[in-house]
């Protein structure tokens, strides 16, 4: 097909049918807004875990050692925080507190248990509910409570576990201390390692918030239910912040780029379109809105801008000399429709290189981005000069006021000549700028290789202290508050780490097989660093050690284990079945269901992990201990599954930026064989977006930000949006090549091509920026590096990109190339006071967007 025929099709629509196009967009807005109302919300970590192998172990582990037909227990923990949380008055607060909640039928309480608890039953071990504890210490006297506490701090392990580590035995006192109440909730909740948006606690512990209020004694809620409140509340206070703060910075800079209000309503208008099809599209095909995808918006909006600002720029060229509301629109989609399709291809290819990640909600934020900027094209190219035709012609039947014409960076202003930079560069020097560029951005891409990766629960969560600002905001724009993020860091300070973490191994195969056992023992000797161990044993739980334990409560038992354990080691050996038979049949059978199914076809083994170890280290251990299982072994719990879900993030991050890179060359190459016959112009339209790339991953170690589950995209996100700038510059360049000496068409095209990506630059800058006031971590770096990145994108087309072409030029131009120079001497060298089109009317289509 000539590409040319369906680009003049274009073009006469537009010019002659503006009308229909018009009504057919608003038409398609309407349906894609009925989609706006069925755009549900995801949150939390859980959406990223789902489907990996860790994960899919370890919801079978959680599934096959919970009791059957039973409901999960959830929990609350009441944290207290005062001078002394063991004064009597404290205590009598805390247990206040669980009474109140006990007697709440609906809170479904089943017990409850906490350090004034445990003093309360050394003063009257009969007291077994809060009610009952709560008399024990009201009618015990001050020293009866203190010989209490050191009693309790003696005999009973739990209640240091329950006070924080400032405890001072002799004193009696701690500043901090942890009560828990447990629930009886719908089966199946738990099963998962990940934090949802939802949980069935939610409501359950929000209440218990406003009950606990009413005691005095400065207590707290938390558990599980609260951290999914508040994953859910932070995707809506974080957009309530930052799409108007974004609308404010892009109709700031759209006045300064238009300068006209009827063509800053026309492009606002395109905005909004763009974002309500691509809405509208999230809610017509179910997919739900995550915190990812809170940087859609921003992206559409910067492509949006970018388009919408290169359309009224072209256009304002061509009416500046006198051009036609018709002939100037037809010679701006000429090129604009072909530049904007290419933009469009290469940002696509760079969004949807996330399809191919393991991720969900990677893979879907690259298909609703992807999508997202096909309808910004159709917009921008289509029904934006379309409407620009109906308004001129309006203009032209009836007064309406026109108050600028002017584009931006027309020869005649200051912005020009600093813009021109690279054009001089290029010509006194191009190959060895290149060369100087390509060296130093290899070093930068090399200094980047440093970049961590990470995925934990606080990058979905708001800070611990909001700014001021941000907290005083006017209703609806200020946001709830959080307290999560607080109270982690508070239980971090102030308990000792005597909950140590764990991993599991979850072991698949005949537990009645003779060697079984003691495969499950020997892979405990000589454990790797963050297992803790003694002995050079790892600190285990098993059905090993359910046997062990029950041998050493029944002698019957005892001698049975004895009989079948060859090598003396406390581990059967034979007759497995037999030892099984017995031990489910003893008081101990409860506790073996937890390690080994009823089926006897696998089995939990559960190793203790140094709480200061390194998230990466403790995942590589567990697999390393899993590989000395010679039945199918798998490492699993909530550490290994965010680790994995930390390399699946890194392998998507590479992945991704080597097929989007290959994917835009490849796309660039065809289509410039396409429309010029010269494959070759790829080359230097890519020099561009790889020294971005470069310092962008340079920029993220520099700052110390992370690969996590929103920067991930990042890289491939540059390529998509910054080889906008180079290709703009590259189809100007070519248009103008074709007919202006080298130098000449090369100032024209900065000159012309270079204001309106200034335009664009600083107002998707400062519109995409805004991610920063978002109120999870994440999702600010993603907006401040995608700023950077876009910013980077635009000094590289307009001072890196010159030079690249002049080369292209000399090699693969139209000319051939270049003549052997004398000293000083260069080619075609542009007066810059001198006027670069001095007989307009002897160009009639002098090319450019």
């Amino acid at each position: 097909m000539d590409h040319q025929r369906v680009i003049n099709r274009i073009d006469e629509t537009i010019v002659e049918r503006p009308q229909r196009i018009v009504v057919g967009f608003l038409l398609l807005t309407m349906v894609f807004g009925f989609g706006l109302g069925s755009v549900s919300t995801e949150a939390g970590t859980s959406q990223f875990t789902t489907g990996l192998p860790a994960e899919e172990a370890f919801t079978e582990v959680n599934e096959d050692f919970s009791p059957t037909f039973q409901p999960d227990s959830g929990s609350t923990q009441l944290i207290q925080e005062s001078q002394n949380v063991l004064s009597r008055s404290s205590m009598l607060a805390m247990l206040r507190a669980q009474e109140r909640l006990d007697e709440r039928t609906n809170l479904r309480v089943t017990g409850t248990s906490s350090a004034a608890g445990i003093v309360a039953q050394q003063l009257d071990p009969a007291a077994t509910t809060p009610g009952e504890q709560v008399d024990a210490i009201e009618d015990a006297t001050a020293g009866e409570v203190q010989s209490a506490v050191r009693r309790a701090a003696e005999q009973n392990p739990q209640f240091r576990v329950l006070l924080s580590n400032d405890f001072n035995r002799r004193s009696t006192s701690a500043t901090a201390t942890i009560g828990t109440v447990s629930h009886e909730i719908p089966a199946g909740i738990s099963s998962g390692s990940g934090q949802g948006g939802s949980s069935p606690l939610t409501p359950i512990q929000i209440q218990a918030q406003d009950i606990v209020g009413t005691v005095d004694g400065d207590i707290r809620v938390f558990g599980s239910g609260i951290v999914a409140d508040e994953f859910s509340n932070v995707i809506t206070d974080s957009l309530l912040i930052v799409v108007p703060a974004a609308v404010v910075f892009i109709i700031l800079f759209l006045v300064i780029a238009y300068r006209d209000p009827i063509d800053l309503l026309a492009g606002v208008v395109s905005l909004a379109m763009a974002i309500i099809w691509t809405f509208g599209f999230m809610g017509l095909a179910g997919i739900p809105f995550s915190q990812m995808l809170i940087a859609v918006p921003p992206l559409l909006l910067a492509v949006g801008i970018d388009f919408g600002i290169h359309a009224v720029n072209r256009y304002r060229e061509e009416q500046v000399l006198g051009k036609s509301v018709g002939e100037a629109m037809r010679i701006t989609t000429d090129q604009l429709v072909v530049a904007f399709f290419i933009v469009t291809g290469t940002t696509v290819i760079g969004f949807a290189a996330n399809l191919t990640s393991s991720l969900p909600p990677i893979r879907d934020f690259g298909l609703v981005a992807a999508i997202g900027i096909v309808f910004t094209f159709l917009i921008f190219g289509i029904f934006l000069p379309a409407l620009k035709v109906l308004i001129d012609k309006a203009r032209e039947k009836y007064p309406i006021p026109t108050v600028s014409k002017t584009p931006l960076g027309s020869e005649e202003s200051a912005l020009s000549s600093v813009l021109r930079g690279g054009v001089v560069v290029a010509d006194k020097a191009p190959a060895l700028f290149l060369i100087l560029i390509l060296v130093v951005s290899g070093g930068v891409g090399f200094y980047a290789t440093g970049i961590s990766t990470s995925f934990a629960q606080e990058d979905f969560l708001p800070p611990e202290d909001n700014p001021d600002w941000v907290m005083n905001l006017p209703e609806p724009f200020r946001p709830n508050e959080y307290s999560v993020t607080a109270t982690v860091n508070f239980l971090e300070d102030k308990f000792d780490s005597t909950q140590s973490d764990s991993v599991t191994i979850y072991v698949e195969g005949p537990m009645e097989r003779d060697s079984i056992l003691e495969q499950i023992h020997r892979a405990g000797s000589d454990p790797p660093d963050s297992v803790v161990s003694e002995d050079r044993q790892a600190d285990s739980e098993s059905i090993v050690t359910v046997i062990q334990s029950r041998a050493e409560r029944d002698e019957e038992f005892a001698r049975l284990v004895a009989r079948n354990d060859q090598n003396g080691n406390g581990v059967p050996d034979n007759n497995l079945g037999e030892v099984y038979d017995a031990l489910l049949s003893s008081p101990a059978r409860d506790r073996a269901l937890q390690y080994m199914t009823e089926d006897r076809r696998s089995s939990r083994v559960v190793y203790t992990v140094k709480s200061d170890a390194e998230q990466a280290d403790i995942a590589a251990d567990a697999r390393e201990m899993a590989d000395k299982y010679r039945v199918t072994a798998i490492a699993t719990g909530q550490t290994v599954v965010f680790q994995a879900v930390s390399d699946v993030i890194f392998m998507s991050a590479i992945q991704s930026l080597v097929l989007a890179l290959i994917g835009a060359a490849l796309f660039l190459m065809f289509i410039y064989q396409v429309i010029e016959g010269e494959w070759t112009l790829a080359l230097p339209n890519i020099v561009p977006i790889l020294v971005t790339v470069a310092f962008v991953a340079g920029s993220m170690r520099l700052a110390n930000i992370p690969f996590n589950a929103i920067t991930a995209t990042l890289l491939a996100i540059t390529i998509g949006l910054g080889i906008d700038y180079s290709v703009h510059v590259v189809h100007r360049f070519i248009d103008e090549r074709h007919e202006r000496p080298l130098m000449e068409a090369l100032d024209r095209t900065v000159r012309g091509t270079g204001g309106a990506l200034m335009g664009s630059m600083f107002t998707t800058v400062f519109g995409i920026g805004v991610l920063a006031l978002a109120l999870f971590p994440a999702i600010g770096q993603f907006g401040i590096l995608t700023a950077l990145s876009i910013f980077y994108a635009f000094l590289a087309s307009l001072f890196v990109l010159p030079a690249a072409l002049v080369l292209w030029d000399r090699f693969f131009g139209p000319d051939g190339p270049a003549p052997d120079l004398s000293p000083g001497e260069s080619v075609g060298t542009v007066d810059p006071d001198a006027d670069p089109d001095p007989d307009p009317d002897s160009d009639p289509t002098p090319g450019g967007d």
